[in-house]
């Protein structure tokens, strides 16, 4: 019954196959039988539907399906049911955004046992890939690090505490993100509390940056979209605009918070540009081009309430 429940949350959205015929865009040939199964940490948040519009547009101009194969919630076992899903399905290519990278690996390893060919998008696990697209996301960590510092010192505050708000200990990209804001910190008087994680869920992480707020924090990092709602929607309950908050992804939720000005900024990410180059770098894999692992940057863009969003 298990399995059952878990195979239907792993909703599936198909684009129909075009047969036979051959398609070619930027070099990329598609016979129309290539079947890609895109799985993310869950169907839910902007950034993934984003992501997964990115490459629904790819297959459609190349001629190939790609079914969104995704959990409602960032569940580890979830996410590997849907791995193992698309393996008994007989997809020829997965693309995922791994929840838990030492979890889901063991899955992935399985299915390029099977010569399923794996490319990650936004966040990878610990199986070769044979390519990734994502973030610098200690680049871009560092960068929210220093526009919050920037923001703090123009408001003469030059030390005090600073919450986190993580998804998990786990999650490579927003480990990353942690690692680089933290770095942004180094040699200051500022304090970097301990971090809190909030699973990637918005209540859960409002309710922890009103236990920072009781602290007095002068700023608050996300490091996800629920994340950064949440510290945004805790920071505007709380009455008090001196608290900066910065945070990742873009969504009507979070740019209202930076327009209304609960949020100084967030760093958007490009997840349309990996779900479509990820569609590309699988028809071009299992078409037997060797894409030896490359790693692409698809970047990343500082969101404030004079930004053109």
């Amino acid at each position: 019954m298990k399995r059952k429940l878990l195979a239907m949350v792993c909703a599936v959205s198909m684009i129909t196959s075009m047969g036979a015929v051959v398609y070619a865009e930027d070099d990329v040939k598609a016979t129309g039988d290539e079947k890609i199964a895109l799985i993310t940490m869950d169907s839910i948040d902007q950034h993934w539907i984003t992501l997964n519009e990115g490459a629904q547009e790819e297959a459609k101009e190349l001629g190939v399906t790609v079914d969104f194969m995704s959990p409602n919630t960032k569940d580890d076992a979830q996410q590997i049911e849907c791995v193992n899903n698309a393996v008994a399905g007989g997809y020829d290519a997965i693309m995922v955004a791994a929840n838990g990278p030492d979890a889901i690996s063991s899955a992935l390893q399985e299915a390029k046992d099977q010569d399923v060919k794996i490319i990650y998008v936004d966040s990878p696990a610990n199986v070769d890939a044979e390519a990734t697209f994502s973030t610098d996301n200690k680049a871009a960590g560092k960068t929210a690090g220093e526009e919050m510092k920037k923001a703090l010192e123009a408001a003469g505050v030059t030390s005090g505490k600073i919450g986190v708000i993580n998804v998990n200990a786990a999650t490579d990209s927003c480990v990353n993100r942690e690692e680089g804001f933290r770095e942004a910190f180094d040699g200051s008087d500022f304090e970097i509390m301990e971090t809190q994680y909030g699973e990637g869920d918005a209540a859960k992480s409002q309710s922890i940056a009103e236990n920072y707020i009781t602290q007095g924090v002068v700023g608050i990092f996300g490091c996800n979209e629920g994340s950064t709602t949440g510290a945004g929607n805790a920071i505007k309950a709380s009455g008090n605009t001196d608290i900066i908050g910065v945070g990742f992804d873009k969504s009507d939720a979070i740019l209202n918070l930076i327009d209304d000005g609960y949020l100084l900024c967030t760093m958007a990410q490009n997840p349309d540009v990996m779900g479509s180059e990820g569609v590309k770098a699988a028809v071009r894999a299992i078409g037997g081009e060797d894409l030896g692992g490359e790693v692409t940057d698809t970047g990343v863009s500082v969101l404030t309430k004079d930004s053109d969003k």
